[in-house]
């Protein structure tokens, strides 16, 4: 069953990440003559973020997109992954691209698993004679599983490709999902045997790769990248544990929501703060809020036992008619539909 888009992202347990999948999702269908406001539907995310190359929004921002996307083409996890390149990074793909070993790049990318916005866990798993990259611990949407499986997969082909600046010969390629319909991508895209239905997603390469130079390799620069890399990842880690922060107090009062202010209080810091750093996060109070009630109301009807009057009171709502228009605006349906 294909994904579909199920209102606001939540930014429950996300983390941050950059622009550049929503803009390649974006110059991939716009190519075919998709409007931009279709891909970005649900997604808080504005036309005039897009011209901002140092903006962040959340994985759930980015995965609603996804889910747009996929809505309209199965397959497309494959054709994006192509499409990112090592550059597609950032400074991220400087730091790999001026790293003296494939080895030295792989380890630094595995390092720094924010800067290369994965939802799984990375891993190089090395027998000796063959080394396995290999993404499990898979952490998001069930429905986007296999397409984020095949993005995360190709991107890290190509990014192998990119360093070396030849194709680097797979011995084998597996994966977690059962085999779609269209597997025989699979075969051209890795060009290698293919599994499906594995316990993790990963491609194999003989070992002797990880210690070939890299064309491109230059220690000052790699250096000064490479400091780069730790600082960003610092502001991205830090952001994220703020957002934590203010995600834990709202979720604790959603029956009686401070507002800006009181949240602001709350905080230790200013409105003015607050509004700031909401708004480099590609959100607002008003947002955040509603994202949070989202998910909660989603729970409580899931559960099936608490009337809906009672859910609306739960959630801060005098009226149950006030509810009833925030869910359908969030989730395209009625909370009685949306239960039955």
């Amino acid at each position: 069953m294909r994904p579909r888009p199920t209102g606001p992202p939540s930014m429950l347990h996300s983390h941050l990440t950059t622009l550049n999948a929503v803009s390649l999702i974006l110059n991939v269908f716009q190519a075919q003559g998709c409007e931009a406001s279709e891909l970005l539907a649900g997604s808080g995310i504005g036309p005039a973020d897009l011209g901002h190359a140092d903006a962040r929004i959340t994985t759930q921002q980015e995965l609603q997109v996804c889910a747009n996307a996929v809505a309209r083409r199965e397959d497309i996890g494959l054709e994006l992954g192509q499409r990112m390149r090592v550059s597609s990074y950032g400074m991220l793909g400087y730091a790999l691209l001026s790293s003296a070993t494939l080895g030295d790049a792989l380890s630094l990318a595995l390092e720094y698993p924010a800067l290369l916005g994965t939802v799984f866990t990375l891993r190089l798993v090395d027998d000796g004679h063959s080394v396995w990259l290999s993404a499990s611990d898979y952490r998001d949407s069930p429905a986007l599983s296999a397409f984020n499986a095949e993005f995360c997969m190709v991107s890290l082909k190509v990014i192998c490709d990119d360093l070396l600046g030849l194709d680097l010969p797979l011995l084998g390629a597996r994966f977690e999902h059962l085999r779609p319909d269209y597997h025989a991508c699979y075969r051209r895209m890795f060009q290698c045997p293919t599994t499906f239905a594995s316990h993790d997603n990963a491609f194999a390469f003989e070992r002797h790769w990880l210690d070939a130079p890299l064309p491109l390799a230059d220690p000052i620069t790699h250096k000064a990248m490479k400091e780069r890399c730790r600082r960003l990842n610092l502001e991205f880690t830090g952001r994220q544990a703020w957002l934590g922060r203010v995600r834990q107090l709202l979720v604790n009062q959603l029956e009686a929501a401070p507002g800006l202010e009181g949240l602001a209080r709350q905080m230790n810091c200013s409105s003015r703060t607050l509004r700031r750093h909401l708004q480099a996060l590609g959100s607002s109070y008003q947002q955040l809020l509603d994202e949070l009630k989202f998910e909660r109301a989603k729970e409580l009807l899931a559960d099936g036992h608490m009337p809906i009057h009672r859910i609306a009171e739960t959630l801060g709502y005098s009226e149950t008619a006030s509810f009833r228009h925030a869910f359908v605006r969030w989730s395209g349906v009625a909370p009685t539909r949306f239960r039955g």
